[in-house]
C-alpha cells in the first residue's frame, strides 16, 4: 500500500516508449487486488490509520489542483470481506497513477507514503538525472534498462543511498543501508551498523 520508505513514488520513462508503458502500466495496476492483508491473493492492503488515509486522499486532491491527471484510482475503496468470511474493516485506497505534473510541485517534492505514483517522460540522461535529483530526499532509486553501462553511468550521478538495477528490494544485510540529503545520516548493515550504533566517548585524564 505504499507505506514502505523504499517505495518509488516517481517513475520516469524514456519518451519513445512512454505511451506504451503508460498503457501497460495502467492495465497492470488495474489488476491489482485491494483487500485483506492476511489473504495471500491480496496485492494492496489497508492504510495504517484513518489519519493517514485522510492525508493520502488530500494529497491526491492536491495533485489534481496542481494540474495532474488521474489515469487510474484516486479514491477510497471498500473491498469485499476477509479471507475467513468476516466483514473487512480498515481504510483502503485504490492504487493511483497521476501524470502531467511538473517536477517541482509539492506532489513530486514531498513523500505521500501511500499507493500513489506519478509518471513523466524524459528525453535524455542529463534530464532524467536532474529530475531524479531535484527532490530533498535520497534514500533509494531503481534503474530499469537493457544497457548495463548506461545503468552504471547514471547510478553514479543519482543522489541516493541505495540504487537497484533491474530489480527492487534485493538486499544483502551485510551491505550498507541508508540515504542521502534529508533521507538520513550514516549507514546500517554489516560492520557499518556497528559504527552507526556505537557511541564513542572521550575520557581525558591529565597526568
Amino acid at each position: 500500500q505504499g507505506e514502505i520508505c523504499l517505495c518509488g513514488s516517481r517513475i520516469f520513462i524514456e519518451r519513445p516508449i512512454y505511451e506504451r508503458f503508460k498503457e501497460d502500466f495502467i492495465e497492470k495496476v488495474r489488476n491489482l487486488r485491494v483487500g485483506d492483508p492476511a489473504d495471500g491473493a491480496t496485492d494492496v492492503g489497508a492504510i495504517v490509520s484513518k489519519q493517514h488515509y485522510d492525508k493520502i486522499m488530500s494529497c491526491i486532491d492536491r495533485a489534481v489542483g496542481e494540474g495532474g491527471s488521474i489515469l487510474y484510482g484516486g479514491s477510497g475503496v471498500v473491498p469485499s470481506g476477509s479471507s475467513d468470511g468476516s466483514a473487512l474493516s480498515g481504510y483502503f485506497i485504490q492504487p493511483t497513477i497521476i501524470e502531467g505534473l511538473p517536477a517541482d510541485c509539492k506532489t513530486n517534492q514531498e513523500e505521500i507514503f501511500g499507493p500513489v505514483v506519478t509518471i513523466m517522460p524524459f528525453d535524455s540522461e542529463d534530464e532524467v538525472v536532474a529530475l531524479a535529483n531535484c527532490v530533498p530526499y535520497g534514500l533509494s532509486a531503481t534503474i530499469w534498462t537493457q544497457n548495463l553501462s548506461r545503468a552504471h553511468r547514471i547510478s553514479h550521478k543519482i543522489e541516493a543511498g541505495i540504487i537497484w538495477i533491474n530489480c527492487w528490494m534485493l538486499r544483502d544485510l551485510r551491505t550498507p543501508f541508508g540515504g542521502m540529503k534529508e533521507s538520513g545520516l550514516g549507514r546500517e548493515g554489516g560492520f557499518h551498523a556497528l559504527n552507526f550504533f556505537t557511541e564513542e566517548k572521550n575520557v581525558c585524564v591529565k597526568l
